[in-house]
């Protein structure tokens, strides 16, 4: 409800300044940072690594479009959404850049199946906006941001399914990187 004394201040600048808060019913009377924060909660579990779990993230988001078949995930140590009002791009009562903190561990590139370690920040605003009484995110549509954990976990699942030696093995040494990336 941190939005809530912003909203109440734009509901009473209304009074001063027009500016338009019809709309404001439902859902986006809610925090429009915890819609970002369950997105990214189930991204980081992965659910968006097949396209039978991405319907999950379905309700949080209105990209313009489709999202691709991605090449590459970036792997993740954890991230944090700004709850500070003060560090929003705030466009209108109803559109907002809300900025996201990744702890980046690196790479994988999904047809090499190679992780590349890159240790960094990353700071992604994300643009949020009512649509039909709810927020959504609508930009960027960017790729998925997976748990060390989780991913590998997820890789292991592939080898278990894999047959040809080759692939298996290259897919075994993917596990091994992405199990040691946490480790520094």
């Amino acid at each position: 409800m941190r939005v809530l004394p912003y909203l109440v201040g734009v509901a009473v600048g209304a009074w001063v300044f027009p500016i338009p808060v019809l709309g404001l019913t439902g859902d986006l009377t809610n925090d429009p940072a915890k819609v970002i924060k369950k997105y990214l909660s189930l991204d980081k579990r992965g659910v968006r690594l097949t396209a039978d779990s991405y319907e999950a993230v379905k309700p949080y988001v209105a990209w313009e479009q489709e999202e691709p078949v991605w090449k590459r995930f970036v792997v993740i140590r954890d991230y944090s959404v700004s709850d500070d009002v003060t560090q929003w791009d705030i466009v209108s009562s109803t559109e907002a850049r809300i900025p996201v903190t990744f702890q980046v561990l690196g790479v994988v590139h999904v047809e090499t199946a190679t992780f590349i370690r890159a240790p960094r920040e990353e700071v992604l605003p994300i643009r949020i906006r009512a649509v039909d009484n709810h927020w959504k995110m609508v930009s960027p549509v960017f790729p998925p941001h997976v748990g060390r954990s989780r991913l590998a976990d997820f890789v292991k699942d592939a080898m278990l399914h894999e047959t040809d030696d080759a692939r298996a093995e290259t897919l075994r040494r993917l596990k091994e990187d992405l199990l040691h990336a946490g480790r520094s």
